[in-house]
């Protein structure tokens, strides 16, 4: 991820997060007909979208498919720079019925679509997107394999010394955005049920980038010399390109009712310890304010880890990658995660 310069490379990093997995270049040499991506324009969904597209290419039988990826495109670089990684592209507004009608039939849909951040500023906008429009989106492609991202935030906190809520467990959303998110999968599940159409909810907790994620939000606090806080005692994370190989190969499990997986890494690392390791890597010495609370929000990943294996990355690798973009000068994408976040205000 440097150029000759000794800069941060973004170019390489969106290869490195695109690089398929042999695993990934199997499931979807395997998997039949063409693949949508909506939301595709977010944090992870260019990522996404290159993967199916490289991994499809990489393909033993040469799969020919088009990979098609669904957004807004409020930045128009992100669409030309997937048009020209051979992903087609269409700019859409999914909040009006004409667009979602319009979209072009698939048989593998992966759906990204979400907001957390501005809820309590707007909350009717985010339960209009995270529970209205699932259900739009699943009548529409009732006929497909259906894979949708959600949160962990859907659990409540659990004690910090242990694994965290299997998906077996009960929910127990806090806040508004946190309820609208199990609005989604209950919409999901009721469209599933009724219609036979197969699915898998990812609940993802959380999926981490130089560019965001919860490593470069305390990376950016090490570095301008601000405190950590405690109060989240413990965080689950994976890396980004790991989450969205397990969306891709999650299209070939795709159940009636919906398989649901916690999709994160584990165990569950402290965040002082994170802090720690960073400010290591950065030459800084961390401040911290806080104590730490004897609850956090975890997911127990043992599911997936049997369906898929352990991820590619682990959090030294994690830590390394991020550090060392931070101190190199990379970009951030301006969206704290809010991890520490306990009362769901979002």
């Amino acid at each position: 991820m440097r150029n000759p310069t000794g800069d941060a490379d973004e170019s390489a990093l969106e290869e490195l997060l695109s690089r398929p997995t042999h695993a990934v270049v199997e499931a979807l040499g395997t998997l039949e007909g063409d693949i949508l991506v909506l939301g595709a324009g977010g944090k992870m969904g260019p990522s996404l979208a290159r993967l199916a597209r490289r991994a499809s290419d990489a393909a033993p039988v040469g799969v020919r498919r088009r990979v098609i990826a669904v957004s807004r495109y409020p930045l128009g670089a992100t669409r030309d720079a997937l048009e020209r990684d051979g992903v087609d592209t269409i700019a859409a507004d999914l909040l009006d019925p004409a667009a979602i009608a319009g979209l072009p039939d698939a048989p593998n849909v992966v759906y990204m679509v979400g907001q957390k951040f501005g809820t309590t500023n707007d909350a009717p906008r985010t339960w209009a997107i995270n529970a209205l429009l699932p259900g739009l989106v699943a009548q529409r492609f009732s006929r497909s394999n259906i894979v949708a991202f959600s949160t962990g935030n859907v659990y409540p906190l659990s004690p910090a010394s242990g694994e965290g809520p299997s998906e077996t467990d009960a929910t127990g959303p806090i806040g508004e955005y946190a309820c609208s998110a199990l609005a989604r999968e209950r919409v999901l599940e009721f469209c599933s049920v009724r219609q036979r159409t197969p699915m898998v909810l990812l609940r993802l907790n959380y999926a981490v980038e130089p560019r965001y994620g919860v490593l470069r939000d305390l990376a950016d606090r090490i570095q301008a010399g601000e405190p950590v806080d405690l109060g989240m005692a413990k965080v689950n994370l994976i890396w980004q390109r790991d989450a969205n190989a397990v969306a891709l190969r999650a299209l070939a499990h795709c159940a009636v009712p919906p398989l649901v997986l916690n999709v994160t890494g584990h165990p569950a690392h402290p965040v002082r310890w994170l802090a720690e390791q960073l400010g290591d890597r950065l030459g800084k010495t961390p401040r911290f304010e806080g104590v730490e609370a004897q609850t956090a929000l975890l997911s127990d990943a043992t599911r997936m880890i049997e369906l898929f294996g352990e991820p590619d990355l682990g959090i030294a690798e994690m830590l390394d990658v991020v550090a060392d973009w931070v101190r190199r000068g990379g970009r951030s994408l301006g969206k704290p995660t809010h991890f520490e976040e306990r009362e769901g205000r979002f």
